[in-house]
């Protein structure tokens, strides 16, 4: 199912590209978006991956580098019929996590350091636990996808602002001010909605995911908890909004209308509906 919606994402984003494309410089410009979106598409499927890894500065680690981290993720792994993923620390302060890889055999995670600092080992579990269940229901892909076109539609409204708004008029007039502007406002706009097509449900599937292999509800819900309240004291200080929905937590959740927008449910329902499974032994079976 996920292998489908991202195929259509894709085709979504192509069509967005040529619209953008032929608007800011007709014909011409329509297919210098073609080009673009076909390179896009072929990157974002086979490299999506390697690129957001790269954006966040983050490295691999082996069993020697961080062996209880390896230990830790080797265990769930086995415990949740999994492939042994490649694991990545991001030299970064504010906790968190994401995973990442077009299919189980091609898989990632990644914590920052101040995950690794603040949480206790039962916390670490939940917390990778849950990046694993996205791993095991195969979003990391159309997740990842999104992410890179999303980032690609927002460079693209900038280079709109950059090069004038638009093309030049058959009678040798300037741009036209006003198909800028509509690129501009259009393309970040398009990329919220596509990662808003990518659902909040998957969320609380993964919570659940974490919850059955480590047994433990109240481990992901304690770190959560902690991701929540250490957001605001360390930010994130680096990366894009159009990765947001990767992380276990929205690193870059702003109030207001923004919220409308957000990629994850709210931290308070997630950790209510953990409580709730610890309480009732309520995990819903694979």
């Amino acid at each position: 199912m996920n292998q489908m919606k991202t195929l259509i994402l894709l085709a979504t984003l192509t069509a967005l590209f040529l619209w953008l494309g032929q608007l800011l410089g007709g014909r011409q410009g329509m297919m210098l978006a073609l080009v673009m979106a076909l390179v896009m598409n072929f990157g974002s499927y086979w490299f999506s991956d390697k690129i957001v890894l790269s954006m966040y500065g983050a490295q691999p680690v082996s069993e020697a580098d961080a062996p209880e981290l390896y230990r830790i993720v080797a265990g769930l792994t086995q415990k949740a019929g999994l492939p042994m993923p490649k694991i990545y620390v991001i030299p970064e302060e504010a906790p968190n996590a994401f995973a990442t890889g077009r299919n189980p055999e091609h898989a990632a995670v990644a914590v920052t350091q101040g995950l690794l600092r603040l949480m206790s080992r039962e916390e670490i579990e939940g917390v990778l636990a849950h990046e694993l269940g996205h791993v095991q229901h195969r979003d990391t892909l159309i997740m990842t996808v999104a992410a890179t076109m999303a980032g690609a539609l927002s460079h693209l409204a900038t280079m709109a602002l950059w090069f004038g708004g638009g093309r030049r008029s058959d009678d040798g007039e300037g741009g036209n001010p006003i198909a800028g502007l509509v690129a501009v406002i259009m393309a970040p706009f398009a990329a919220m909605l596509i990662q808003m097509a990518i659902s909040r449900s998957r969320e609380f599937l993964a919570d659940e995911a974490s919850a059955r292999t480590t047994g433990n509800p109240m481990a992901l819900a304690n770190a959560l908890k902690k991701l929540e309240a250490y957001k605001a004291e360390a930010p994130m200080t680096h990366g894009s909004p159009a990765t947001a929905h990767l992380f276990i937590v929205n690193p870059f959740t702003a109030g207001g209308l923004a919220g409308l927008f957000s990629t994850h449910p709210s931290t308070q329902q997630r950790i209510a509906r953990l409580e709730e499974m610890a309480r009732t032994g309520g995990i819903r079976p694979t």
